[in-house]
């Protein structure tokens, strides 16, 4: 299994390099090579130069052993190189020769800037490139010019973008022809919302999430971290470095960080818990605590409830007395005999009921509810994905005990915040 000492670096960072069979020199690392298979390019091959009179290599990723800043080594044997000795795939595509020092143009064709450098992401063994670069940083640093880099130049402004919006790479781009093309305006670029990269996030496959998430400054990282989908975070916050995890917890409200915390194992949460600043961890623990509480303490029992065969008419008509002293009064719950939940019916449906229509044929039958025992964090999620004004309080054989509103479950953020 490959091992890489630093979990994102920059090409330039690692070309160059001395490359070992073992502990026999062979050459210098030329080049990265990638295909487009997803939304990030995978490392497939490295392409080491070699002494003049010696044909170079293409090595395929998975007889790398190690890649670090000073070195490159290989798990073949030197007799066996031979066999490598042959030039990349036609489909390949290589970071240095057709990526680097290549222009930028946006979506409508305006030159944003020229190629000076290619972010790099190490996970699940496998290598991404993650974002190109084109900061005057990079530039300075490729030149060699190191320390003037650092004077004349604010790092954390680096001018990048996710290769997410780097469209498909053209057939005929090579080492002095074609450009590469971004999704997004020039306009645009400084200004991916954070809820843009959740969407794709959401999209990718775990390895090339986690990549991509790694490749985010900490204030954009927490930024997204909070819009991405619960199964999505978890996976994130369980894939970083806890130390990290609660530098980006910590960006958040109380409120925002216990509905990251709650969907994580109690030990792993408790230990990022331990990481936090004192008071905002105290203020997380008391909203995870809330979060646990079940949901029937929180839902009224004062719901209109009728049967399938009430006209839609007679219920418009005496809306008034039948919504008095009730706590949910835009939903009709619909419930047979035994006072098992059927159905239910929105006010606008009533509303919008032709003549003759009895509540059993406008109600929806699929219906959403919240079993007696689901917490007030279970709930949260409900009104987060379906945006209901009530969910509707049910014991396993689907009696109705209650309801409870988004209005209250949202109120209380805020109130413990």
């Amino acid at each position: 299994m490959v091992t890489v000492l630093e979990n994102e670096f920059y090409l330039s960072e690692i070309l160059d390099r001395k490359v070992f069979v073992r502990t026999q020199r062979i050459g210098r690392l030329g080049d990265l090579a990638i295909v487009e298979t997803g939304k990030l390019p995978e490392v497939t091959h490295v392409i080491v130069d070699r002494p003049f009179g010696h044909p170079g290599l293409t090595i395929p990723w998975d007889k790398v052993l190690l890649i670090s800043n000073h070195e490159i080594v290989l798990d073949i044997d030197e007799s066996a190189a031979a066999q490598f000795e042959r030039a990349p795939q036609a489909n390949l595509i290589l970071l240095h020769d057709h990526i680097l020092d290549k222009k930028i143009l946006d979506m409508d064709d305006h030159e944003v800037e020229v190629v000076y450098d290619v972010k790099l992401a190490f996970q699940g063994g496998k290598l991404y490139a993650a974002e190109v670069d084109f900061s005057r940083y990079r530039a300075l640093r490729r030149l060699g010019f190191h320390k003037l880099a650092k004077m004349l130049t604010d790092r954390n402004s680096e001018n990048r973008v996710s290769w997410l919006y780097v469209q498909p790479l053209p057939e005929q781009l090579g080492s002095f022809a074609g450009n590469i093309k971004l999704k997004v305006q020039k306009a645009a670029l400084s200004e991916i919302h954070p809820v843009d990269l959740a969407d794709m996030l959401e999209e990718l496959e775990g390895g090339q999430r986690v990549a991509l998430f790694n490749a985010l400054d900490e204030e954009q990282a927490s930024d997204t971290l909070e819009e991405v989908e619960p199964r999505v975070q978890r996976e994130l916050v369980r894939a970083i470095e806890k130390e990290r995890a609660a530098r980006l917890i910590n960006e958040m409200t109380p409120a925002q960080a216990a509905d990251i915390l709650a969907i994580l194992p109690r030990d792993e949460a408790a230990a990022i818990l331990k990481l936090l600043d004192r008071d905002t961890s105290s203020k997380v623990e008391q909203i995870i605590g809330e979060h646990d509480e079940q949901i029937l303490l929180y839902g009224s029992p004062e719901v209109i409830r009728l049967p399938a065969t009430t006209p839609a008419a007679e219920v418009l008509r005496n809306y008034r007395e039948l919504a008095k002293d009730k706590d949910v009064v835009m939903y009709f719950y619909i419930t047979d005999d035994g006072g098992r939940l059927k159905g239910v019916v929105d006010i606008r449906e009533i509303v919008a009921a032709e003549a003759g229509q009895t509540l059993g044929d406008v109600m929806t039958q699929h219906v959403i509810a919240l079993p007696k025992d689901a917490t007030l964090r279970e709930a949260a999620m409900l009104f987060d994905r379906y945006g209901f004004r009530a969910l509707p309080i049910t014991d396993e054989q689907d009696h109705l005990l209650g309801a409870v509103s988004s209005r209250d479950v949202r109120s209380l953020r805020p109130r413990l915040a």
